[in-house]
């Protein structure tokens, strides 16, 4: 009798696999099944190789996980570390991922499948990095992600709203720094790229395609559409916009809050909606200061 309650079991669990029936995932019967099991489950110590155990059993296990001997972390057994890297407590580095020599990543940060991070890059708490690539002596504060999907959708024949497919990648230089919570979303035609010696501050959206050349410096609150293409050491002030697939050459600064409209074709200042040219744009707002002011009769 016990025999045969354990066969109807099984084959009860099988029917509910996630591979077969992903609604599983969303039931009920998941949940219980979780808490249940979920206390079985436990990352190798570093004198104990073990994997990861698959909560659908040994026959369903793909992924083998083991704790990092420098800092605690969980790394997949396809991953390659440096014996220098540190990986802290609660980060996990998955499938294929490299991480260089001296590099450090910090508590809560997934660092994605086939992710690569080069040597000496310090990457912050709760970051997320998925389809990219970061260099050498980067600097990537809390809360940063890269490699998400970026935000692009076409209307169908219907009139619904259809996602297009992101599949490509996020290219960090070298000694680029990124401040907390900016997020920079992977390419679609071609990849998002940030050059050498950029530096972005906190709470900055760089869309999809979007190519940012070498020694840029990126205050907080801008927000690049996808697919522009901004030149070396242009710098941007804080709250400044750009719109979709605008090229903007070399050497430029912009004003806080000015928004970029067109190309930007010259070197030189530009402040204002639509950005024009710093003197020009300060004539505006003086000749809008003087324009005398009708009285009431």
């Amino acid at each position: 009798m016990a025999a045969t309650a354990r066969r109807v079991a099984t084959t009860s669990f099988l029917h509910l696999n996630p591979n077969k029936n992903p609604q599983f995932l969303k039931s009920r019967a998941f949940l219980q099944y979780h808490s249940r099991t979920r206390r079985y489950s436990s990352v190798s110590s570093p004198d104990h190789s073990g994997p990861f155990q698959s909560e659908y059993g040994s026959g369903q296990c793909c992924e083998k996980f083991q704790k990092w001997n420098n800092g605690g972390g969980t790394f997949h057994e396809s991953a390659y570390i440096d014996s220098s890297a540190l990986v802290e407590t609660g980060a996990i580095v998955h499938s294929k991922a490299v991480v260089g020599a001296n590099a450090h990543i910090g508590s809560g940060t997934i660092v994605g499948p086939s992710v690569k991070i080069g040597h000496s890059t310090n990457i912050g708490y709760n970051v997320a990095l998925s389809n990219c690539q970061v260099g050498d002596l980067c600097l990537i504060h809390n809360g940063v992600c890269i490699g998400q999907d970026g935000f692009g959708f076409y209307v169908d024949g219907d009139g619904n709203m259809i996602k297009k497919p992101q599949m490509l990648n996020v290219i960090i230089g070298n000694h680029v720094e990124i401040g907390a919570n900016t997020c920079i979303d992977r390419g679609s035609w071609r990849d998002t790229a940030i050059g050498d010696y950029s530096k972005l501050d906190n709470l900055v959206q760089i869309g999809h395609n979007v190519v940012i050349g070498k020694n840029c410096m990126i205050c907080g609150q801008v927000g690049i559409a996808g697919s522009a293409t901004i030149g070396d050491y242009v710098t941007m002030g804080g709250r400044v916009a750009v719109r979709d697939h605008v090229s903007i050459v070399s050497k430029v600064r912009l004003a806080a809050t000015s928004c970029v409209t067109k190309d930007i074709k010259e070197p030189g200042d530009y402040g204002g909606f639509p950005a024009v040219s710093i003197h020009k744009w300060r004539r505006q707002v003086a000749s809008s200061i003087r324009t005398p002011r009708k009285r009431n009769p």
